[in-house]
This record gives structure tokens, sequence and C-alpha cells, in this order.
């Protein structure tokens, strides 16, 4: 048995790397889509008109540092908005007026929820709902537009002008 150890006392060593780094990246997996939240985060659900860009584990930030992540979404089957929970660091003490907004870090950026804070004296506890939100601004809808009307505009004859004969 010793013997054979020695023989292959490399491809063990391999293996026992390969062992560590999968171990290492589940459990990087599990933190970054909300696996492993904060116990006593408070939840709080925000209510989108559209969620795109939004998954479960996306940041949940505030003057642009992360303060929670979303840790589920449901669409309302009544008003088809999407009710998204997200667990927040209780030490930080939001106001319960605060809005949330879906916005990227950039065009090419990936999207996150910014709260605002309001101006109330009480802050948020779990069970909260915000109400004053913001979805998701559609970016190829917005290219698409400004593209066929700039199209459409230069084509188009000027009020008034004449068709020659």
């Amino acid at each position: 048995m010793r013997s054979i150890l020695r023989e292959n006392i490399g491809e063990a060593l391999v293996g026992l790397f390969v062992v560590i780094f999968a171990i290492v990246f589940i459990s990087f997996a599990w933190q970054s889509t909300g696996g492993g939240r904060k116990a006593g985060a408070l939840k709080v659900t925000a209510i989108f008109p559209s969620a795109s860009g939004l998954t479960v584990g996306t940041d949940v930030k505030v003057s642009g540092i992360k303060i929670g992540s979303i840790i589920e979404q449901k669409l309302d089957p009544q008003t088809f908005q999407v009710a998204v929970t997200l667990a927040l660091d209780p030490a930080v003490k939001l106001p319960n007026d605060s809005t949330a907004a879906v916005t990227s870090e950039g065009l090419l950026g990936s999207n996150f929820v910014a709260l605002t804070p309001g101006g109330s004296t009480t802050p948020f506890k779990t069970g909260d709902t915000i109400s004053d939100t913001q979805g998701a601004m559609d970016m190829m809808a917005l290219i698409g537009q400004f593209i066929n009307n700039k199209g459409s505009s230069a084509s188009a004859p000027a009020a008034g002008a004449a068709a020659k004969p």
C-alpha cells in the first residue's frame, strides 16, 4: 500500500488540490447567490413594474455600497408586478420611506437595486414594503427609438413645403 502511495503521490496531490478548489468555488457561489446571507437580515419587499436584469443574489446598494441582496422574486398574478424580497444588513438603519430603483453600473455593467434614503425617522423592519420604485430601463428599446426617429425625421418633408412637380 505504501509503495502505491509513493508512486502516485503527484496524482494524489493534484486530486486533493482539485477537491479543495471545488469546495472554495461552491462556497463562493453559495455566498454570491444569496444562499449564505447574513443571519438576522431585514427582509423587505419592493414592488417593481419591471425587474429585468434582476436575479436572486443581485446586489442591493446605497450610495454605491452593498448592503444586501435579492433573496426572492415573485410575480403578483393580479397586478402583474414583481415582488422582490431584499435581505438588508440590519446594521444599516434605512428610513422606511426610502425608494428603490433598478440601475446598472454602466452601459455594459450588471444591474443592481439602488436604495435612496428617505426623510423618515422610523427605520425599516422585517416585513415592510417599498412601493415607491422604478423598474429597469430597456436600453435596446431606447436605442431603437432613437435610431427610428432619427431616420424618419430626416426623410420626411418639412411641414408646408411644396412638392416639386
